[in-house]
């Protein structure tokens, strides 16, 4: 199994950093999302251009939504034809469509 690339001690503390803070950004927008300060619209237009926003799982977007547990939102996955893996970014033009139209 490959290792990873060594790092010194100030350049990892800076990648401890930044995951740390793409985590509260994270949080955050899955928390805006839950309380409804913030649309799915919005979350998806800001994916193409917050890396950390694009890099969020879809799964844990809809998980976030009021009204949608986990059951529900592998369901609609499903539905939709959206991987588990699938990030924001990824997502093609009809499943944003499909999305929208559900959520919009």
């Amino acid at each position: 199994m490959p290792q990873p690339p060594a790092l010194s001690p100030a350049a990892r503390q800076r990648a401890l950093e930044k995951a740390a803070q793409a985590r509260r950004t994270r949080a955050e927008l899955k928390e805006k999302l839950k309380v409804g300060s913030v649309s799915l619209r919005e979350v998806l237009d800001l994916a193409s251009t917050d890396e950390v926003v694009g890099k969020t799982k879809v799964l844990a977007v809809l998980e976030s939504l009021p009204g949608v547990g986990k059951v529900k939102a592998r369901r609609l996955m499903e539905e939709i034809h959206i991987a588990d893996s699938r990030r924001l970014r990824g997502l093609g033009q009809q499943q944003r469509a499909d999305l929208l139209a559900r959520f919009g």
